[in-house]
């Protein structure tokens, strides 16, 4: 019961309580005297359902309070589903609304945490448990030691080797502990060699068109990664004898570039979802560590850009970057 939630301020709500508990004993007082009670008894009474009323009425006031000291013990423990009434329009019910905010931010960060352990482990497991099984096989003379054999081995160890890297690469954006040199930066040169880097197959090849003038101010290195990570996926994911469209332009001020491919592009539901850590869209493209479009945002991000994953019609997918220009 909370009959002073809809009092704006705890001001007001303690002179009520105090009002009420005066006007109690005001009155029983008053009355004891009119009926001829002994003044004892008046005064008891009257003390006793000023304390009551007091009681009622700051019992309501509090209960907010209990309610969180309750769910942080819960939090202590792990379980981050309690929540805190919040109805009151004073300092406390904003700040047990404050607590139920900080309750989900924590819930979905430990959420991500259990997810990021199962993601990691999942990912770590499968080349091990491949690389594991080739060295059984081999010692049993199940499987020939030969260099196609000892080739898929290293192609296991590389993988993990990646995922660590990126882990790590990751970690260190999160924590804010990524070293980052800017410097002004020509995209069309970096744009000419992650081209000139990319190793397509499949008969899959690579088309180029950079205006002049995309100068940045920017960390080559980190600028680097992300575009040779954008069309490294879009090569992996182009249909055979396809064409892998790299693009760059300036806009507003801004330096646009689009990666563009033929594959089966990305579903409506899942473009705003492949930059997060681990989330792979279905179907075609499927494979990867599902790291390097979260690494890739994350930098796109501290150089004060956008990122976003678009349709290519009629077919395949749209990555475009916009980072700002260098000042003149």
């Amino acid at each position: 019961m909370r009959p002073l939630d809809p009092l704006g301020s705890i001001k007001a709500k303690l002179g009520t309580v105090i009002v009420a508990a005066v006007a109690v004993t005001v009155t029983v007082s008053a009355l004891g005297v009119q009926a001829g009670l002994p003044l004892v008894l008046v005064a008891a009474v009257a003390g006793a359902l000023a304390l009551g009323i007091v009681q009622l009425l700051a019992r309501g006031m509090t209960s907010p309070l209990r309610e969180m000291v309750a769910a942080t013990k819960a939090m202590a423990r792990g379980d981050y589903t309690s929540r805190v009434t919040a109805t009151s329009r004073d300092e406390v019910g904003e700040l047990a609304r404050a607590f139920n905010a900080m309750a989900s931010q924590l819930a979905e960060v430990d959420k991500t945490r259990r997810d990021l352990v199962a993601d990691v482990s999942h990912e770590l497991r499968t080349p091990i448990s491949a690389i594991q099984a080739v060295l059984e096989n081999m010692l049993d003379g199940v499987e020939p030691t030969d260099e196609g054999t000892l080739r898929g081995m290293l192609g296991q160890v590389e993988r993990l080797g990646r995922l660590v890297g990126q882990l790590l690469d990751l970690s260190r954006l999160e924590s804010g502990v990524a070293p980052m040199e800017r410097r002004e930066v020509d995209l069309r040169d970096t744009l000419n060699r992650v081209a000139h880097e990319a190793r397509p197959d499949r008969g899959v090849r690579i088309e180029l068109e950079a205006q002049a003038g995309l100068e940045v101010s920017a960390d080559p290195d980190r600028v680097h990664q992300v575009l040779a990570n954008l069309v490294d996926n879009a090569v992996r994911h182009s249909p055979e004898g396809a064409a892998v469209m790299i693009k760059g332009r300036r806009s507003d001020g801004r330096v646009v570039i689009e990666v563009l491919d033929q594959g089966p592009g990305i579903p409506d539901a899942d473009r705003a979802r492949v930059f997060e850590r681990f989330h792979r869209a279905g179907g075609a493209r499927e494979g990867g560590t599902g790291l390097g479009l979260a690494i890739a945002r994350w930098i796109v991000d501290l150089h004060g850009g956008r990122i976003r994953a678009e349709a290519n019609e009629p077919q395949g997918c749209r990555m475009v970057v916009e980072l700002p220009g260098a000042l003149a």
